[in-house]
């Protein structure tokens, strides 16, 4: 169990400082947000009303949040008998789930940047059947249609197989100039044995790329940090919907935070979505099936349209500083 340093009570916050992060108690968090229970069992923990069920583990970075899951920057703990949640997590990352009309100037848009990674000399991950950069363009030219169908502009990065470096991906992005949404869309490679679908946000300030110790620049402010709240929303909406999308035919490796540069110097609202792995032998075949793609797509304009209404839905009272 973590050591206290020092607690206090900020606006209805039990607020306290432990292994040398600022912590908030989940009792707090049960308060605010109008969560009905708090259950314990061992390390496992649940909040819950009826809409809302969040599970944790004493000691684990991971939180399921309505079935979706997402990766902590710092561990959940306890002092006394109570268990906290690092403040970075509640106000990056939790906060903007449960409350994403409270983010402001985020839902007004009608313009949509596709980016398909990779292609021409950078085919990205390949297998034998094919490779990461050509399903990126299908599924980006499935994404186009169906919003265009809707009435969204869509921008897209490349519409062939040319190479775009990541800069030149992010001057595309930022010469769009009314309000939009970035989406990368990638497929992975790894170990025979790594399967799933993740989608990535940029670290805020202070905390590391995923799968890396912290370093100083992690304290550095990135363009893309400006929208930090709308990009964790939309990731929610696309990862979520995505998952239902395909049902069991995936396997949940959560919502992250990294630095990749496309998402650290996008200018608009920016997620990074990896539908799958080119090298697990099971997915590189789903991922070459145009139904797999169909509803890769599908999923992701249903969830532009469920972020648009959330994040423009109007506050019932003024959000706290």
């Amino acid at each position: 169990m973590a050591a206290l340093a020092s607690a206090a009570t900020e606006a209805g916050w039990q607020v306290a400082k432990i292994d040398g992060h600022d912590y908030v108690s989940l009792q707090s968090m049960k308060r605010f947000y109008g969560f009905t229970k708090l259950t314990r069992s061992g390390t496992s923990i649940t909040l819950e009303n009826t809409k809302i069920e969040m599970n944790l583990k004493v000691g684990g970075y991971e939180c399921l949040m309505n079935g979706v899951k997402f990766v902590f920057s710092n561990p959940v703990t306890t002092s006394g008998d109570d268990a906290y949640v690092s403040r970075m997590d509640l106000a990056k990352l939790i906060d903007p789930v449960l409350r994403p009309n409270f983010i402001k100037n985020a839902g007004d848009f009608r313009t949509v940047i596709l980016d398909p990674g990779h292609g021409g000399k950078d085919p990205g991950a390949t297998n034998s059947i094919g490779t990461e950069a050509f399903y990126n363009l299908k599924v980006a030219g499935r994404v186009k249609s169906q919003l265009q169908a809707q009435g969204f502009k869509v921008v897209m990065t490349r519409e062939s197989d040319r190479f775009l470096s990541l800069q030149e991906r992010v001057n595309l992005a930022n010469a769009v100039k009314e309000k939009a949404i970035y989406i990368s869309i990638h497929f992975n490679s790894g170990g025979p044995a790594a399967r799933g679908i993740e989608t990535f946000t940029l670290s805020p300030p202070g905390v590391a790329h995923y799968g890396r110790d912290f370093i100083p620049a992690d304290n550095q402010q990135r363009s893309g940090n400006e929208h930090d709240s709308a990009n964790i929303a939309l990731a929610t909406s696309v990862h979520g919907s995505i998952l239902r999308r395909l049902q069991n035919n995936t396997f949940d490796r959560g919502i992250k935070r990294a630095r990749f540069s496309v998402l650290s110097g996008v200018c608009h609202p920016a997620i990074l979505l990896e539908g799958g792995f080119m090298s697990h032998s099971y997915e590189a075949r789903l991922i070459q099936n145009e139904d797999y793609q169909k509803a890769l797509a599908t999923g992701v304009v249903e969830a532009i349209a469920k972020y648009r209404f959330a994040v423009g839905a109007k506050p019932p009272v003024k959000a706290p500083n």
